[in-house]
């Protein structure tokens, strides 16, 4: 996007891409306080606008935010997470049969797709090795 970021939006963006694993608003603002963040609302109030211009993700199981790993994953119309319930690791992705399938059975049911996010969970590569 060619929107440019207020300072609070491109430090929550900053902190969510450095981060190893997704983030809740709070733990955002605990790692923002040092550079003057002080309430959750300027917190979510980034997140919002970060949300909005397709820069960061909100994972809905886990209540937290990741920073668009495919800042042209929108034009998909899918957006797919894996996230390891071990080492909190988490894969974005878009699949064209997923999509497309996802969007004939809403054109068979007459269902209006506002967004579409997928969330599976499970294990990574590297922690399923441990496992095994």
């Amino acid at each position: 996007m060619t929107q440019e970021l207020t300072r609070n939006q491109a430090l929550v963006l900053g902190q969510l891409e450095k981060a190893d694993a997704p983030m809740s608003a709070y733990a955002i603002l605990d790692e923002l306080r040092d550079d003057g963040l002080r309430a959750p609302l300027q917190i979510y109030r980034a997140l919002d606008k970060l949300l909005d211009m397709g820069l960061a993700h909100r994972l809905e199981s886990l209540n937290a935010f990741v920073a668009c790993a495919h800042p042209h994953c929108h034009s998909s119309g899918l957006i797919a997470f894996a996230i390891c319930e071990k080492c909190g690791q988490v894969s974005e992705f878009s699949d064209d049969v997923v999509r497309d399938r996802l969007a004939q059975w809403a054109d068979r049911e007459g269902f209006v797709t506002s967004r579409t996010t997928m969330e599976i969970r499970g294990a990574c590569k590297a922690c399923a090795a441990q496992a095994a």
